[in-house]
Order: C-alpha cells, then sequence, then structure tokens
C-alpha cells in the first residue's frame, strides 16, 4: 500500500479539527500510517505539531475516508 497523501498538502482532521500542513509519514510494523501535521504559528512560537492517522484527515482527496490500512484489525485474533 501507498501513502494517501503528499507531504506539502494541506490537511484537516476530521475529529478534532485541527489543520496544517503534513511535514512527515511514518508506517508501522501493524500497517497503521501516520502523518506529521503542522498547524499555523501564533506570535511569532513554534506552531503545534500532532501526528493523525490517515483514516482521520481531509485532504486528499477530501472527504474520501481511505480504506482500511492495518493496524491490529489487520491479524487474526490469537486462539
Amino acid at each position: 500500500m501507498t501513502f494517501k497523501i503528499e507531504l506539502g498538502k494541506k490537511v484537516k482532521d476530521s475529529i478534532t479539527g485541527f489543520n496544517g500542513i503534513v511535514t512527515g509519514k511514518v508506517e508501522y510494523i501493524t500497517g497503521c500510517r501516520q502523518y506529521l501535521v503542522v498547524g499555523k504559528s501564533k506570535d511569532n512560537k513554534p506552531a503545534d505539531s500532532l501526528w493523525f492517522d490517515e483514516d482521520r484527515l481531509l485532504g486528499n482527496p477530501i472527504g474520501k475516508k481511505a480504506e482500511n490500512n492495518g493496524g491490529p484489525q489487520l491479524f487474526e485474533p490469537h486462539k
């Protein structure tokens, strides 16, 4: 699978409304993909930056939810 959102893209978190620019990406061994989003700086102070799961971000394409990309649900539970 590939990342759905490009670096430098403007995005918005669908849950909190936090918005900013994607400046980093990471994929974990479980298949979960996350993006580092940097918000707008205020009063010449460092901007907030937060990691978000791919499914939470709106921006590429707008309003479309990414398919299930891994995480714990990727694996069958131990029996």
